[in-house]
């Protein structure tokens, strides 16, 4: 995939619309992202994804799911590999469905904020571009002050590249930052990831933020 130099110099018109069929649906729902999506430190192996899909009424209609999470991945390996692993769970599915949540990675990794924006731009426009509906969950704090300030920055840009394209976003930060379980959970742990309890506060905030709606359920 070819990065733009300039996301707000690009005129987004999409050359495919996104369709719900009547009757049944088959739906192929790819999740990509990084260790949060992954569930790493999530000692019932569940992470946030899991406990989403299983709270997903989809009576009526086929939803199969996949979690392509690679721990401690930027935006950049995302955008370069989610078209490359979803399409094969894509094949043969009436509906493609693309769940985005990055950006730990590029804190870590001193990605600047004006490249993080656009590696998430790159990814939402490729997808209206070829009929695949999109939704972005936001990177969640840590018990660190100084990396909080800059996902904070983070959450705030992606918030903002979703809105312009009218995309679904998932605020995780603000929400979580002083919820007592939240950092609790994160004390027990490594500071930056969760266990069960926080997983099961995204998944709530995920569930919580228009998630049936998107999936017209």
């Amino acid at each position: 995939m070819t990065a733009r130099s300039d996301e707000t110099s690009v005129e987004f018109a999409p050359s495919a619309e996104f369709h719900v069929a009547d009757g049944p649906r088959d739906i192929g729902l790819c999740f990509v992202g990084d260790g949060y999506v992954a569930g790493f430190g999530d000692p019932k192996a569940l992470g946030w994804v899991s406990r989403v899909v299983a709270r997903t009424p989809a009576e009526g209609h086929v939803l199969t799911a996949y979690n392509l999470g690679v721990r401690g991945q930027s935006s950049a390996e995302v955008m370069d590999r989610w078209r490359t692993e979803c399409e094969p769970r894509w094949a043969g599915r009436q509906e493609r469905r693309l769940v985005v949540s990055a950006g730990a990675g590029d804190v870590d990794r001193g990605t600047t904020t004006a490249r993080s924006r656009l590696n998430l731009a790159n990814v939402l426009d490729e997808a209206a571009s070829t009929g695949i509906a999109t939704f972005v969950v936001g990177p969640p704090p840590t018990l660190e002050a100084d990396r909080n300030a800059r996902v904070e920055v983070l959450a705030d840009a992606q918030a903002d590249v979703c809105q312009r394209r009218g995309v679904p976003f998932v605020d995780c930060f603000h929400p979580l930052r002083d919820h007592d379980q939240w950092q609790s959970d994160l004390a027990a742990g490594d500071g930056q990831h969760p266990g069960q309890a926080g997983y099961g506060l995204i998944a709530w905030l995920v569930l919580h933020a228009g998630w049936q709606q998107w999936l017209q359920l």
